[in-house]
């Protein structure tokens, strides 16, 4: 057994050490906001954050969560940026297909809980690892600078 804290619950799963977090999340507890996308960190779609900082759950092993906190998206709203990031979000209408959308907005979120007031450069740089096969890119960076002064 696998001693998790996932959106402020303690949890406990009979899974593999080495399984990735990204499929206890969505096929053991049943959250199934995380979506799969590559499967190797590189499209950003499985976006979590442990103590506050951006993950790609599709390569991290279960096993290595540890004491951490899980923060998935269908909890993000409970916290006061992913609160203004998920209101920007419907105000600008970011969203397209929305499929990368989850994982645009955990990593948008960990952003403004470090940097309140990023620079372009800063979104950039955050969000870099976070691909939009639509393109929305324009709109994520303006949804973001919106609630920074949020």
């Amino acid at each position: 057994m696998i001693a998790l804290n996932v959106n402020g619950q303690d949890r406990s799963v009979d899974v593999p050490d080495d399984m990735p977090l990204l499929w206890v999340l969505r096929d053991v507890i049943g959250l199934t906001g995380t979506k799969f996308g590559c499967g190797i960190a590189q499209c950003g779609a499985c976006t979590v954050q442990l103590d506050g900082q951006p993950v790609r759950s599709c390569v991290l092993p279960v096993a290595s969560v540890g004491t951490r906190h899980v923060t998935t998206v269908e909890a993000i709203g409970a916290t006061p940026s992913g609160k203004k990031v998920q209101q920007a979000w419907l105000d600008l209408e970011v969203i397209q297909c929305g499929y990368c959308q989850s994982g645009q907005i955990m990593s948008a979120s960990a952003l403004l809980e470090r940097n309140p007031n990023p620079s372009d450069s800063d979104i950039d740089a955050a969000m870099s690892g976070n691909i939009c096969r639509c393109g929305t890119y324009t709109r994520i960076r303006a949804a973001i600078k919106q609630a920074a002064k949020a």
